[in-house]
């Protein structure tokens, strides 16, 4: 409890990551916010099936909260953005001329703050994908800001887990996003650097990941630990092992 998560991706597909820190918390018993910028909710919804959670279920049951990304921001553009209980839209900053995320913030501290008949293990936010807000507007400033204030919130004072998804290309020529993504490492407990392979597309080994566990955040004079393992994909489950020690190899 309490740790922030940082999932980052570089020249391939990390989202693998976040259905299964989804269907991981939701089976736990966690109050989960999901801010999903990138998928619609059926997208989540048949992958979360396959691993054997409904997400139509725990919406229901107040479980998940879910944060239609790509819906709200279609609702934004064309005016058709109904407030509800009175409450603007979590993407509010689409249509002002300040870039401040506040609007969002407060969607996730209210989906997270327990009420008296919540009976969850603990809150939980998952974002993906962190990038997608600056395409979407918001200044890099905003974005970190807005992070901050989740990890206050949710880790700080409701004792919770943050889990973010940045995507990321040392080669881009987008400075802000990898801003962003290099100012995240700094603060995350936990860092999960999904690369591809230098190589190229290999049908056995998906990619490479990186599983750093964050030492100096604990004022200590260790090093941070780092484990660096090869994977691949399969219809319900991630194959990981050493590196050059796939099963095609061996």
């Amino acid at each position: 409890q309490g740790k922030f998560t940082l999932l980052r991706d570089t020249r391939t597909d990390g989202s693998f990551l976040v259905h299964h820190f989804l269907s991981f918390y939701l089976r736990a018993g966690c109050k989960v916010c999901f801010v999903a910028l990138l998928q619609s909710f059926s997208h989540y919804n048949i992958v979360a099936q396959k691993l054997g959670v409904s997400l139509t279920a725990a919406k229901e049951r107040g479980q998940l909260v879910f944060l239609e990304g790509l819906k709200s921001c279609l609702d934004l553009v064309f005016g058709e953005e109904q407030e509800q209980s009175g409450q603007p839209s979590p993407l509010q900053f689409m249509s002002e001329s300040a870039s401040n995320l506040k609007a969002l913030f407060d969607f996730v501290r209210t989906s997270l703050t327990p009420t008296g008949s919540d009976s969850w293990k603990g809150p939980v936010l998952l974002v993906d994908d962190l990038s997608v807000l600056l395409s979407l507007g918001a200044t890099p400033v905003a974005v970190l800001d807005f992070i901050h204030y989740c990890r206050v919130a949710v880790c700080s004072q409701l004792k919770g887990n943050v889990v973010v998804l940045v995507h990321s290309n040392e080669d881009s020529e987008d400075e802000e996003n990898e801003l962003v993504a290099n100012s995240l490492c700094h603060h995350s407990d936990l860092i999960l650097w999904v690369e591809g392979l230098a190589t190229g597309f290999c049908k056995d080994v998906h990619g490479q990941i990186k599983i750093i566990r964050r030492a100096s955040l604990e004022l200590t004079a260790e090093q941070d630990h780092v484990q660096i393992y090869q994977y691949k994909i399969q219809d319900k489950n991630v194959t990981f092992f050493a590196r050059g020690l796939s099963a095609a190899v061996l």
